[in-house]
């Protein structure tokens, strides 16, 4: 099994991890964000953390989801930060929200690489990318900039604007926008025959659709999986899934994809994670990704 972690994302930087928190710099800001996988001590002092973080969140006693980000002067409820390699450049603007999120997930950076990658080999002249549970919509940039016609699914309204917002900062333009449950969706394609050449999964531990439709991993993912095997291409395609859940382990991804997707060529199977400043590895998801694109 692989540990990913990406290399060039200059404008992130996980400085210290510990004490169940994690201290990281987006761009010029420094927030100080809960991490209930960080079960070992900080490296730096707390006078350090506290110096340096321009922005502490800190749960509500009464919901572990929420909370409120204590700010110092200076520190914006909004700013934009880019990753930039020799095939993208995306620019995305990030915000303090009150689920501790700042709407990107810096470890997914390997995942984007992949998907410039993979599409700079697809032959057709404009490859078919799905991303489901696309969240502020990384994923649909990285595809779209390598030449994709990306169709984006998200259950959240107000998720979908902020990636609109994303793809304008990054000089894009046509993603296809859809506001619904992603099982309602891909059910749908399905009935209609569509295929893509990518498919991109980062499904939550459990959420609502815009109708109130719920969504539990465990009882859901083998059904999704069993549904985009049948939207996939049989050539020139990709395959991504990332999980979050602390319960799901790389192998359970790896007894789903073998399946419902047989054996596929190319499959890396793993861990993602981030390293700080001190050498400590810190894990964020299990993933999954094939292809039979190669050079």
């Amino acid at each position: 099994m692989l540990l990913l972690t990406p290399t060039l994302h200059t404008d992130y930087e996980l400085i210290d991890t510990g004490g169940f928190e994690k201290l990281e710099r987006f761009g010029e800001y420094v927030l100080t964000r809960p991490e209930p996988q960080a079960v070992w001590d900080k490296s730096l002092p707390e006078a350090d953390w506290e110096k340096r973080s321009h922005a502490l969140f800190k749960r509500d006693k009464s919901s572990p989801e929420k909370g409120q980000w204590i700010t110092k002067p200076g520190m914006p409820d909004r700013w934009v930060m880019q990753y930039r390699t020799p095939r993208l450049h995306l620019r995305t603007r990030l915000a303090l929200s009150s689920f501790k999120h700042v709407g990107i997930f810096p470890e997914q950076a390997t995942n984007w690489d992949y998907i410039a990658d993979k599409l700079a080999l697809v032959p057709d002249a404009s490859p078919t990318v799905l991303n489901l549970f696309a969240y502020t919509g990384a994923a649909s940039l990285a595809a779209k900039a390598a030449g994709a016609d990306v169709t984006h699914v998200d259950a959240v309204k107000q998720v979908i604007s902020w990636s609109r917002d994303n793809m304008e900062l990054s000089g894009l333009d046509n993603i296809r926008w859809v506001v619904e449950d992603a099982m309602k969706f891909v059910k749908r394609e399905v009935r209609r025959g569509r295929k893509y050449h990518g498919l991109i999964l980062d499904p939550p531990a459990y959420g609502r659709g815009p109708e109130g439709e719920k969504w539990l991993l465990e009882e859901q993912i083998n059904e999704m999986l069993r549904l985009c095997a049948q939207l996939l291409h049989k050539e020139n395609y990709f395959f991504i899934i990332n999980l979050y859940s602390l319960g799901f382990s790389a192998l359970i991804l790896e007894n789903l994809v073998k399946a419902h997707f047989g054996h596929p060529a190319q499959h890396e199977l793993g861990e993602l994670y981030l390293l700080d400043s001190f050498d400590k590895k810190l894990p964020l998801g299990v993933f999954s990704r094939f292809s039979d694109l190669t050079v």
